[in-house]
């Protein structure tokens, strides 16, 4: 067994020698994330142990914006270079063609174990093109003490937020907490915002933006009618810096003690519980709250997950190793270990993980119902979709464009941009 890290100018040049020859034992080569390098190395290295193969590791770029070229590149030029690839949901219609049908190579039981929602996400065309690795969702985080000082429930609806937001901003500024607000988020021009504000779409009926057939559906009053609830947080129970924070900053105002609830993703239960912080303790999570009766929490869909390449040499030894990293035992592993959430919906039953994670028994709903961005039906134009998008409903919330006509004036965007594109 042989642990190598390549650098990303060898995953480029190089192919890693020693494959050829060796009939009995197969060199396979993935990429690892910088955050969870360790981690994921050590399960490839464990995989290495049991199945008598070798691993050789590419660590990817610490933004994961900057994996997408790399990739292009790689996968473009049908290199061998790379088998496993991590995969963000949203690159899933950009990769397509790029990427093996795992369809007929995985069984079907295993598949059937991961939360219906990233299976979805992940099939394009009737194939599957990954495997879901770990769970991300938008949730809410809350003060349970505030929420408890003044009497209040977990809100279910987001005119429910907004009405507690204000309650106990005001309470505690009456109280001589000054610099309090009532909740604080993603608003800035980006794809946190795309984030949010589908999130808050979804929930009040409005859609995806996109459906799953390509059509455009932004134009419509329940779009318009949760834009109009997010603009008026803005310097109310939001500080007017918002429009520029994005999942750190706002973190950042959350866990000073500077706000009552945050919409974040699940990473935050960690980073607020660290020991010695100032809101051990003092912090509830809860699935998004909706917009309109009978709709669902739809929390945004942020999933990772491993894929093979096409051109892989090794393809019934990646699958193999991808099979063996999204399982439910090393997705058990990785959350205790790390606090990463899983794809496997049994997890969340599993004692020893929810000793880590609590929050997971009171969210399960939020996994389950996640909502997906349009990537897999825009493919390579999402990231145009998304910073259109992101552009229109940021004009909307700093008051320069009303929710109709931005509404309106974003679909006939999106439907110039899928007639040259032709999704």
């Amino acid at each position: 067994m042989k642990i190598a890290t390549l650098s990303l100018a060898a995953a480029l040049a190089a192919v890693t020698a020693g494959v050829a020859g060796h009939a009995e034992a197969a060199t396979v080569k993935l990429f690892c994330g910088a955050t969870d390098y360790d981690l994921c190395s050590s399960a490839a290295e464990a995989w290495a142990k049991q199945s008598g193969n070798s691993v050789s590791i590419n660590k990817m770029p610490a933004s994961w914006d900057d994996a997408v070229p790399l990739y292009q590149q790689m996968l473009a030029a049908k290199s061998t270079d790379v088998d496993v690839l991590v995969i963000d949901v949203i690159w899933m219609g950009m990769l397509k063609n790029h990427l093996l049908d795992l369809g007929t190579m995985v069984p079907k039981e295993e598949v059937a174990a991961h939360f219906p929602t990233t299976i979805d996400a992940a099939t394009i065309d009737g194939q599957l093109l990954a495997l879901p690795w770990y769970m991300d969702t938008g949730l809410i985080f809350y003060r349970k003490d505030l929420l408890e000082k003044y009497g209040k429930a977990v809100p279910k609806t987001w005119t429910e937020l907004t009405d507690t937001a204000k309650a106990v901003q005001d309470g505690e500024r009456k109280a001589g907490n000054a610099d309090m607000w009532g909740f604080v988020w993603q608003g800035k021009s980006y794809e946190g915002l795309t984030c949010d504000a589908i999130e808050w779409v979804a929930s009040t009926g409005g859609g995806t933006i996109i459906d799953a057939k390509g059509d455009v559906t932004i134009d419509n009053p329940k779009a318009a009618q949760a834009l109009t609830l997010a603009h008026s947080w803005v310097d109310t129970i939001s500080p007017p810096g918002v429009l520029g924070y994005d999942e750190e900053s706002s973190r950042a105002v959350f866990e000073s003690g500077k706000a009552v609830f945050l919409r974040n993703w699940p990473y935050v239960w960690g980073t607020s519980q660290t020991a010695g912080g100032a809101l051990v303790g003092k912090v509830g999570v809860a699935a998004l709250p909706v917009g309109a009766a009978g709709e669902k929490s739809s929390g945004c869909l942020g999933p990772a997950y491993l894929g093979v390449s096409k051109y892989s040499e090794n393809k019934k030894e990646a699958v193999d190793l991808i099979r063996y990293m999204t399982g439910a035992a090393d997705q058990k592993r990785r959350a205790i270990q790390g606090a990463y959430n899983p794809t496997v919906s049994a997890l969340y039953e599993d004692p020893e993980v929810l000793a880590k994670l609590p929050f997971l028994k009171d969210t399960q709903a939020a996994f389950a119902d996640s909502v997906a961005r349009p990537s897999a039906a825009t493919g390579a134009s999402y990231n145009r979709v998304s910073q259109a998008f992101s552009k229109s409903v940021h004009a909307v919330l700093t008051g320069d464009e009303q929710p109709d006509a931005a509404v309106a004036a974003l679909a006939k965007e999106l439907d110039r941009l899928r007639q040259r594109a032709k999704w």
